[in-house]
């Protein structure tokens, strides 16, 4: 089955992005399922690498290797990138400047979107 996760908020200050990439993490790892994460709006920001927080506290740049890991595939939209200076050099590992051309065929063939 194929599963197609948008995620719209940022890394941190909601958990949107946290529990929409612990969901994508876990389907990534049951090779069943193709995964495909496409990070829009504030969501952009999730890609944005080496990142650093406390001790103890999620990352979500280790979250994002997490699916690509297991085959998973994330795209970041590209004019959500320009507006926040976000270039391509600045994303995780892994990761790719995407279009809503791109979102729009993901869309359209998976079986399940999900949306947070």
């Amino acid at each position: 089955m194929n599963f197609l996760f948008i995620l719209n908020d940022p890394p941190y200050g909601t958990e949107r992005s946290y529990n929409g990439l612990r969901l994508a993490g876990s389907l990534a790892r049951d090779t069943a399922h193709e995964v495909k994460v496409f990070l829009i709006g504030e969501g952009a920001t999730c890609a944005h690498r080496n990142q650093k927080l406390p001790q103890g506290h999620y990352n979500i740049e280790i979250m994002l290797k997490s699916v690509l890991k297991y085959g998973g595939e994330v795209g970041v939209c590209a004019s959500c990138m320009d507006a926040r200076g976000i270039t391509d050099t600045e994303l995780v590992e892994g990761t790719h400047r995407s279009s809503l051309e791109q979102l729009t065929s993901w869309t359209a063939d998976a079986h399940q979107v999900l949306v947070f």
